[in-house]
C-alpha cells in the first residue's frame, strides 16, 4: 500500500504524538509498504528514516501526495491538513491521541467541525476515555512504547523509592507529589523522590523542595533519554504519574512498568488504561488520595512486586510490533 502519514509536529519536535507517529510510520515501512509523512515541523537537520519525510509542502506537493497515495493517516485531525482528504475524496484513517474537547468543556466551532469530520473516517484512539469523547465509531487499538529501549535490567540495583518522569508543568501535579512527600515525612515515612525532566515550573518547584524542607529526599535529573533513561527507572520501586489534568493515555506509564516499577497515577482519563492490573489509582489532584496510596505501597513492601506474567500480558499489547499490526489490520480492511 502507499500509505500518507499527516502529523502537525514530528522530529525533532518531542512529544506524544510524535513518539506514536514515528513508530508506526517505521512499522508500517518494515511491513513492505510504501509511506509518505508530510509535517509542519521544520529541522535543519538531514533526515534519515525508512519513509520520506516531506516538511513545511506547498499546496501542490500536498495535493499530488494526496493524489499519489492509497489511503490517508492522520495523527489527530488538523483542519489546516484535512483539506486535500475531503476534497480528492481519499480513504481516512484518523488516530486521536489527544482531547477535541477537554472533559467538561464548552463545545467550540472548531471542534464541531473536528467531531463531524470523524464520521467520514475510520477512527481509531488509545483509550476508552478518548473514544468515549467521539461522536462516531471509534475503535480502541492501545499505544506503544519503546520496547527495546525500556526493558527491566536485572543488573541493576533497585535501591531508589519514587521517580517522576515528565515536562515540569503545572498539569503535571509534581507540586501535589511535593506536597505528598512532605505529608508522608510527618508520617514518619522518607522515601527519596528523583524527578526527571525540564519545564517552566522547575524553579518553582525547587523552592517548594525547601519550604517543604524535604531537600534531602528529592534530587532533581533534569531531562534524560533512551538507555541513560530506562537505567535510571530500573533503579526506581515507584514511578508516580500524579497528572492534575486528564491524560488522553499516559506512555510514560508503560516505560515504567517495562522497566519494573509499579506504578502509581490518576485515574481520570486514559492513563488508567496505560497502568491496568500494573498499578494503583488516585483521583486527580487529591493530596489524600494519593499520600494513602503511596504510604500503604511504602508500608506493604509486597504489593510493589508486581506479578511478571501479569506485567509481560500488559506490556505485550503495547509492543510496537502488536500495535502496528492492529492499526495495519485496520487500513487493509479499509482498501480491500
Amino acid at each position: 500500500m502507499k500509505i500518507l502519514i499527516y502529523s502537525s509536529v514530528f522530529y525533532p519536535s518531542i512529544g506524544g504524538l510524535e513518539a506514536i507517529i514515528s513508530a508506526l510510520a517505521h512499522e508500517f515501512s518494515l511491513h513492505g509498504h510504501c509511506v509518505k509523512l508530510v509535517t509542519h515541523t521544520p529541522t535543519d537537520q538531514a533526515d534519515d528514516f525508512l519513509f520520506e519525510v516531506i516538511r513545511c509542502p506547498t499546496i501542490n506537493q500536498f495535493l499530488n501526495l494526496t493524489l499519489w497515495c492509497d489511503i490517508c493517516f492522520h495523527g489527530c485531525i488538523s483542519l489546516k491538513a484535512i483539506w486535500p482528504v475531503l476534497l480528492l475524496r481519499k480513504p481516512l484513517v484518523v488516530t486521536h491521541q489527544t482531547w477535541y474537547r477537554y472533559p467538561g468543556t464548552k463545545l467550540t466551532w472548531k471542534t464541531a467541525l473536528k467531531h463531524e469530520i470523524t464520521r467520514f473516517a475510520t477512527n481509531i484512539a488509545p483509550s476508552q476515555a478518548i473514544a468515549d469523547q467521539l461522536p462516531a465509531l471509534t475503535k480502541i487499538i492501545p499505544n506503544s512504547y519503546e520496547d527495546d529501549i525500556f526493558y527491566e535490567m536485572p543488573g541493576i540495583p533497585r535501591n531508589q523509592d519514587l521517580v517522576f518522569l515528565g515536562r515540569l508543568v503545572s498539569d503535571k501535579g509534581t507540586d501535589l507529589l511535593l506536597d505528598s512527600l512532605a505529608l508522608l515525612k510527618k508520617q514518619g515515612l522518607k522515601p527519596n523522590l528523583t524527578i526527571i525532566g525540564q519545564g517552566p515550573e522547575e524553579a518553582k518547584l525547587k523552592q517548594q523542595v525547601q519550604n517543604l524542607g524535604i531537600t534531602d529526599q528529592v534530587q532533581f535529573m533534569g531531562t534524560q533519554r533512551g538507555e541513560t533513561l530506562a537505567r535510571l527507572l530500573n533503579a526506581h520501586k515507584i514511578l508516580v504519574v500524579p497528572s492534575k489534568w486528564q491524560e488522553p493515555f499516559g506512555i510514560v506509564a508503560l516505560e515504567g512498568i517495562a522497566c519494573g516499577c509499579v506504578v502509581v497515577g490518576s485515574k481520570e482519563g486514559g492513563l488508567k488504561d496505560a497502568i491496568g492490573s500494573c498499578g494503583f489509582t488516585f483521583s486527580n489532584g487529591s493530596l489524600k488520595d494519593l499520600t494513602k496510596v503511596l504510604a500503604d505501597l511504602l508500608t506493604h513492601s509486597e504489593k510493589i512486586n508486581i506479578d511478571k506474567t501479569n506485567r509481560e500480558i500488559h506490556l505485550a499489547k503495547h509492543s510496537k510490533g502488536s500495535v502496528a499490526k492492529a492499526y495495519l489490520q485496520a487500513i487493509e480492511a479499509i482498501v480491500q
